[in-house]
């Protein structure tokens, strides 16, 4: 009977001490888990940054200098772009339909009332119209003379500031790799200083250089997509003008007739 007593003690310590340690290990490997993860988390935002944290840390480590000047050179190319492609909207004019007006005015009213229309209507068209119609009592080769001259007028004004963004264009990569070479030379004064080439000496340096480059090839690539869709506005427009100088003049002499 104790014999038996002491079987059934030492197999309840042993499974009582198999239960505990196979408590203790699942605990140990949830709480190391965990640990873990929370250390994931932690370390997660640290890691992954924002884009404009990006941007804000890039332009922070390329220096005030360069990096605000090449800036300064985005912002006064958009907003010369922006307004330049507000005014070529609205100097964009449906030349059939004025043209359409211009005839019926002609037909009906006279030159007075084909002026009216002109006055009435916007953009560089009407107004190479009203100024070929306010010259038709000179005779055809007065109407055409002004047609051409205010043509040209109109065409100074479309193109107006547009000079200021292809500058802009240019000036913004090579500010970015003025700094990159001076960069380069505070890297090599470094070099010579510490008298041994140590990539730690050079390599923030190199990495903060290249970041004004990046950022000045960067602006001009934007500043280049607005400038070439203005271009292309601008000829669009000056396509129309001529069209409709030559209509003008077909108008013209078909009324006298």
């Amino acid at each position: 009977m104790k014999r038996l007593f002491s079987i059934l003690a030492i197999t309840g310590m042993m499974a009582f001490g198999t239960v505990n340690a196979t408590t203790n290990a699942n605990t140990s490997t949830v709480a190391t888990t965990v640990a873990s993860m929370t250390q994931d988390e932690t370390a997660q935002p640290a890691e992954e940054l924002g884009f404009h944290q990006e941007l804000k840390k890039r332009f922070i480590e390329g220096g005030p200098g360069f990096m605000g000047i090449v800036l300064l050179c985005l912002i006064l190319g958009l907003a010369i772009a922006i307004e330049r492609i507000i005014f070529l909207n609205l100097s964009t004019t449906n030349t059939k339909k004025l043209t359409q007006e211009v005839e019926d005015a002609l037909a009906s009213g006279g030159v007075e009332a084909a002026k009216e229309v002109c006055r009435n209507t916007k953009g560089p068209i009407a107004s190479i119209y009203y100024q070929g119609l306010d010259r038709t009592d000179e005779g055809l080769d007065a109407v055409e003379k002004a047609v051409v001259a205010y043509g040209g007028v109109q065409m100074g004004q479309l193109e107006k500031n547009v000079s200021w963004i292809s500058l802009f264009i240019a000036l913004a990569p090579m500010l970015g790799f003025m700094g990159t070479v001076i960069g380069m030379i505070q890297a090599f004064d470094k070099i010579e200083a510490a008298g041994d080439m140590q990539p730690s000496l050079v390599a923030g340096g190199i990495k903060v250089a290249l970041l004004t480059t990046v950022f000045g090839l960067v602006v001009a690539m934007i500043l280049q997509v607005f400038y070439n869709y203005i271009i292309a506005k601008i000829d669009s427009i000056v396509n129309d003008m001529e069209d409709a100088s030559i209509t003008l003049m077909d108008l013209l002499i078909r009324n006298k007739k």
